[in-house]
């Protein structure tokens, strides 16, 4: 079994419900299967067949190029890079990175930049349940850490929109190996740092840790712009 149709086994996946909003939690998938299912969620949920759904997971590693990456921000020794159709730049996915991919009908199709500004209002917070003092910089989507040791992003946004629905979403650097972000110029950003969790609070993060408090924040994020 491969592709979509492992991603779609019981014995791969869990899925629970929030009023309004499903939640599918696949643990560690491949970007492309991946992408896959979020693009079959898409469809249904604009034929409005399927409720909103916050899809969560983590990615083997890998390079994802959003529209706007020029040149000479793709990695230089060969690493591969799949090209996506969302906005933003190059970024790197990989193990002990939380990836949500909210595929959600929008109450305003048209704000886009509201529902990215609740995306980061819930990473923040999440951010602050463990004592770091992220914060939006208004400049620069994702969600950042900014004081005497410089910026530092610790979480990064990229979404498209069709058909009032969106896809594609966030990824949050709870503990992945950031030596991956040195090969890029990640999100065409050369004058900041990326950084994670465990790196800002100088211990082990977990997964399992972060998500129930990320789960709850989104859900109350998604619940003020989709549409029931």
């Amino acid at each position: 079994m491969s592709g979509l149709s492992a991603i779609l086994a019981p014995d791969q996946q869990s899925e629970s419900a929030f009023p309004g909003l499903a939640l599918k939690k696949l643990g560690v998938v491949e970007y492309e299967p991946a992408l896959e299912l979020q693009r079959e969620f898409h469809g249904s949920i604009a034929d409005r067949n399927r409720p909103n759904t916050l899809i969560l997971l983590e990615h083997p590693p890998v390079y994802t190029a959003g529209r706007r990456t020029l040149e000479s921000e793709l990695p230089q020794d060969g690493s591969r890079v799949i090209e996506v159709d969302r906005g933003g730049k190059i970024t790197f996915h990989g193990p002990g990175q939380l990836v949500g991919y909210p595929i959600i009908k929008l109450k305003n199709p048209n704000d886009v930049v509201g529902f990215v500004r609740e995306i980061e209002t819930a990473l923040i917070e999440v951010c602050k349940e463990f004592g770091l003092d992220a914060k939006r910089y208004c400049e620069r989507s994702g969600v950042w850490l900014r004081d005497e040791k410089g910026d530092r992003k610790i979480a990064a946004i990229g979404i498209r929109v069709a058909r009032g629905v969106t896809m594609h979403g966030f990824a949050l650097n709870v503990a992945p190996d950031l030596s991956y972000f040195d090969r890029i110029v990640p999100c065409g950003i050369s004058d900041a740092q990326v950084t994670s969790m465990s790196r800002e609070l100088d211990r082990e993060v977990s997964i399992s840790e972060v998500s129930p408090i990320l789960e709850k924040y989104m859900f109350e994020a998604l619940m003020k712009v989709g549409q029931l």
